[in-house]
């Protein structure tokens, strides 16, 4: 049962972030209610069941009848899933938390800068504020305050790639939103000794799950720009998660 509730709870979320990141985007209220994205009919609470309203209206407006975008369901698929998963890595206890956190801002980065090409300063600020709460419970103050320097560290050698990038390529390399990023990956990873060094492994795995984005992008659609902070967010999940596997490779290196 408890696997089911937290599955639920993550869809829940997923429709959730879904909303919010468009509605901040648009600079509408989070508090009213959801609307039809074709008709702007508004919707009742039975069509807005995670999951269940798109599959029981076969994926359909159930007013205008219009085609709901696919994506509406697969985030709230996954978002249930990676409740779930971290769930069963971690248990109930304060990385879990932490993880909960990241999750949900690569929702929110994913949804924004793959639609709208902008990440929300207020994802990274929420985010960065509750994480820095969660650190101080686990690993005190002393040691949280080394994690906000190392993010602050990891910030400017974000804003330094980036001045390199415009010089070298004679335009604008990186977005504001992926510099601001940079501090929340030195935040999280930043544990006393090799804070630093971690965060800059998880920039450059960054890069390597762009590439083949970034290839098939400009083959296919011939474009020189991508969203860099669905795949600087991943990567922050991705080295979290599996913390002590890339801590033991640095230190074999």
């Amino acid at each position: 049962m408890i696997y089911l509730l937290i599955f639920i709870i993550g869809t829940i979320m997923g429709s959730f972030y879904l909303c919010l990141s468009t509605r901040l985007f648009l600079n509408e209220s989070i508090l009213g209610r959801s609307k039809c994205d074709n008709c702007h009919e508004k919707l009742a609470w039975y069509e807005l069941i995670p999951l269940l309203s798109f599959i029981i209206f076969k994926g359909k407006c159930h007013h205008c009848h219009q085609k709901i975008n696919l994506l509406y369901f697969l985030i709230e698929l996954v978002t249930g899933l990676l409740f779930l998963t971290g769930y069963l890595y971690f248990g109930l206890n304060i990385n879990y938390y932490i993880y909960l956190v990241l999750v949900s801002s690569a929702i929110i980065i994913f949804i924004t800068d793959f639609k709208y090409m902008i990440i929300l300063d207020s994802t990274i600020i929420i985010s960065s504020f509750l994480i820095i709460i969660l650190k101080y419970f686990e690993i005190g103050f002393k040691n949280t305050l080394w994690a906000v320097i190392f993010g602050i560290c990891l910030f400017f050698t974000m804003y330094l790639i980036k001045l390199l990038g415009d010089f070298l390529f004679k335009k604008e390399s990186l977005g504001g939103g992926d510099i601001k990023l940079a501090f929340l990956i030195g935040l999280t990873l930043g544990y006393p000794i090799i804070g630093y060094e971690m965060g800059l492994i998880c920039l450059i795995f960054a890069a390597f799950l762009a590439l083949p984005y970034a290839i098939a992008s400009l083959h296919l659609n011939k474009k020189n720009e991508l969203p860099y902070g669905p795949f600087l967010i991943a990567s922050l999940v991705i080295m979290f998660v599996f913390y002590d596997k890339f801590y033991n490779l640095l230190v074999f290196f």
